[in-house]
């Protein structure tokens, strides 16, 4: 891969406050870092994204590329942060020809904080043909209790969501930011700049929402199975339906709701039924 200047502005992800408790003693609470980042395109203005700030460069990268400004890495030649300015100057050699109109055509997604798709990206059509990949029961419940250790930010401060990149069972890459949006960029920017052992991830978890903007963004990576431990959106349903990707939602415990699944999800440790459970 030939040669991109990165910036290293990588900042903590949260930073200490002090609060008083319901006891009315007052103590120090780690709290989610939240930073404004002004994204700047060959010097023209994209958007202003509020992030953790804990991978910038990634998160740049990532959302250029899912909104359709980055057309292939040859193309990126650098990506620069400065938290003094609160600003990312990319410089590219190629900005799309229909740039000005992409960027006067938003849908306005349910993602939290800056949740919007440039253009026509929800009808794209030119998306690859995704692996029809077979995701056993008995997999799936040790991949949640793997994602257990991961989530970190939200540990000692809550305020974020996470999201990770996996194979099989096993955790290749977990990004938390205050959107899961920003955390899907994230990974999308990790993969896109081969940052992370990411060529061989066949399932997406995120603890967000199966949103229209969820699986577009999942589906652009070329990733079959999406895991979600919340719940499902009707665009959602209809997009995955559209780009052949299985819907897992309402993951938690031995719970799961699948979506499309037909008979690529294999029943291999279906959970005794407890007084209760709805049939």
């Amino acid at each position: 891969m030939h040669d991109i200047s990165l910036s290293q502005a990588r900042l903590p992800a949260t930073l200490e406050i002090e609060v008083l408790d319901e006891f009315g003693e007052a103590r120090r609470q780690a709290i989610a870092a939240e930073r404004a980042l002004t994204v700047y395109l060959n010097k023209r203005e994209i958007v202003t994204l509020m992030t953790l700030g804990a991978d910038p460069e990634a998160l740049v990268v990532g959302y250029l590329r899912n909104q359709g400004l980055l057309a292939t890495r040859v193309d990126l030649q650098a990506v620069h942060v400065d938290w003094e300015v609160e600003a990312a100057a990319v410089v590219t050699r190629h900005l799309p020809e229909d740039l000005e109109e992409r960027l006067g055509q938003r849908t306005v997604t349910t993602g939290c904080g800056q949740g919007t798709v440039f253009g026509r990206l929800l009808e794209a059509t030119s998306l690859n043909a995704l692996p029809a990949t077979r995701l056993r029961q008995s997999v799936l419940y040790r991949l949640l209790e793997n994602l257990g250790a991961h989530n970190e930010t939200y540990r000692s401060a809550g305020a974020v969501h996470g999201c990770a990149l996996c194979h099989g069972e096993r955790v290749l890459d977990f990004v938390e930011d205050v959107g899961r949006h920003n955390a899907v960029d994230t990974l999308a920017g990790r993969q896109w700049l081969e940052e992370a052992d990411s060529r061989h991830a066949d399932i997406f978890y995120t603890t967000g929402r199966l949103t229209s903007e969820m699986v577009l963004k999942v589906a652009q990576m070329g990733i079959g199975v999406l895991v979600s431990r919340s719940g499902v959106t009707q665009k959602g349903v209809e997009l995955a339906e559209r780009f052949g990707v299985l819907l897992i939602a309402r993951a938690k415990g031995r719970h799961f709701q699948a979506i499309h699944a037909g008979d690529r999800l294999e029943l291999d440790a279906i959970p005794p039924r407890r007084p209760g459970d709805r049939r």
